[in-house]
């Protein structure tokens, strides 16, 4: 029996349902391994689980994602031993300072990697990864919209959109942000807080429709992403950072040009732990050889959640926050 300290969320709700207990934690059982943590994510699916959008049983461990040493091996665990640095996502309960968790869901981290940085790139690099090769295969000369790109997953699609060889329209809510989209790559910028017309907007500095929209904002940005979609394009709805979408009539698709639309989430993209272990190694691998930039936004401990949370709700971060539970509040 181990001593841990957790975010726990007591019921559905605001920030204010989140309170951080100390409480004993099993020895992990069979198929588990016990990590010490490093860092910890900080999500909208953190949110959205919090606020009972996505339903879980209360009272809860917050946190989707993490890194941190290996310190002890449950039984029937090969191949990994007390020590060894890992990072997981898609495993409610990682803001904590020690956690149990299975094997099938954890990586190794590259050497030379920082496990704060291995924590950050987790979801969100798994999210961009798929959202890029999978659910629309980007293509050299093909043209992408991207909302908030200087938010986390934001960054991380410009940066492999055009390692891919397409080209990014960015938009961001204020010149600073965009310029961070185009040191990343971005070559057009927009900030959506100086426009009336988003779509024409996009249109215009990409010359044409384009050929996908990412967009995890939501419904402040849908309806100008459809619109923003050439013939046949296709609007990946992957967050709802503004609010959800409401219901649409399916008619929409067939008046925009044919378009094809999807709202994809990242487990039915790992569920397969060789799928898992390729998108997982091929971000942290890019990580590591410096071809993928991760920033960590902020960082917080875990008696500051509540303000960490209250930052990415307002969408004033840029880039990733992180919890980090050896830290001391300043």
């Amino acid at each position: 029996m181990t001593q841990a300290t957790s975010v726990f969320v007591s019921e559905p709700g605001d920030r204010s349902v989140l309170e951080v207990r100390t409480h004993d934690l099993p020895d992990p059982a069979e198929g588990e391994v016990q990590v010490e943590v490093a860092a910890a994510g900080v999500n909208f699916i953190d949110v959205y689980k919090r606020q009972g959008v996505y339903p879980v049983p209360t009272p809860f461990v917050l946190g989707e994602e993490g890194a941190g040493t290996v310190t002890a091996v449950g039984p029937g665990v090969a191949g990994l031993s007390v020590g060894d640095r890992v990072a997981w996502c898609q495993s409610t309960g990682s803001e904590s300072t020690v956690v149990n968790k299975p094997a099938r869901l954890v990586v190794p981290v590259p050497h030379g990697v920082d496990l704060e940085v291995a924590a950050a790139a987790m979801l969100q690099g798994l999210t961009a990864h798929y959202l890029v090769t999978s659910t629309y295969a980007v293509r050299e000369g093909e043209i992408a919209l991207v909302h908030a790109a200087a938010g986390g997953v934001g960054q991380l699609l410009v940066q492999m959109v055009t390692a891919r060889g397409a080209t990014v329209v960015a938009t961001a809510g204020s010149d600073e942000k965009l310029e961070i989209a185009r040191e990343l790559g971005a070559q057009h910028l927009i900030n959506y807080s100086t426009t009336d017309d988003l779509a024409g907007a996009v249109r215009s500095a990409a010359g044409r429709g384009v050929d996908v929209a990412y967009d995890g904002v939501g419904k402040a940005t849908f309806d100008a992403s459809l619109a923003s979609l050439r013939p046949r394009g296709m609007m990946v709805l992957f967050g709802g950072a503004s609010g959800q979408v409401p219901p649409l009539d399916i008619q929409r698709l067939n008046s925009g040009g044919s378009l094809f639309l999807t709202r994809p989430t990242l487990g039915h993209y790992v569920a397969d732990r060789a799928e898992y272990e390729w998108r997982a190694n091929e971000v942290l691998d890019a990580v590591a050889d410096g071809s993928l930039k991760i920033d960590i936004g902020g960082r917080y401990t875990l008696e500051q959640a509540a303000d960490a949370y209250e930052a990415l709700e307002g969408r004033r971060t840029t880039g990733k926050l992180v919890l980090v539970p050896g830290a001391t509040e300043a």
